[in-house]
């Protein structure tokens, strides 16, 4: 039997770490959220062959992508992507020596990506043991 309390969880955040990687992804290209440019680190500037703009948009393609992922079939995958971007979104933050609370943020939320690749898999898992059991009924 399914646990509507696991599959509500599962609900939201998959629709979280699904739409907000494609809107952020997408104002990538627009800046209507805020300018993007201001949270790269200069390290990560210095060491880039393109420039910012382009680097940003590449970004946004990124989250796009891994946004359509945690929505289709794939969303333990993107679950997975979610939670390492995020880390490494925390990282160039953090070498930036500001937009701590950001760091913060991007840390929790990876762990919560994190999670919905482990209820994705737990979710997976239950479906294949209850099978074989409403085959038997």
């Amino acid at each position: 039997m399914e646990d509507k309390r696991i599959n509500q969880a599962w609900s939201a955040l998959r629709i979280v770490f699904g739409v907000v990687p494609i809107v952020a992804g997408l104002d990538k290209f627009f800046d209507l959220l805020t300018r993007w440019d201001q949270y790269l680190s200069p390290l990560a500037t210095r060491l880039l062959p393109f420039g910012p703009g382009t680097f940003l948009r590449v970004v946004g393609v990124v989250e796009i992508v891994v946004g359509v992922l945690v929505l289709t079939r794939w969303t333990r995958v993107g679950a997975y992507l979610a939670s390492a971007w995020l880390v490494l979104i925390a990282l160039n933050l953090l070498s930036t020596g500001h937009f701590l609370d950001i760091v913060a943020r991007d840390l929790a939320l990876a762990v919560g990506a994190f999670a919905l690749g482990r209820l994705e898999e737990a979710r997976v898992e239950s479906a294949v043991r209850l099978a074989p059991a409403a085959a038997h009924a």
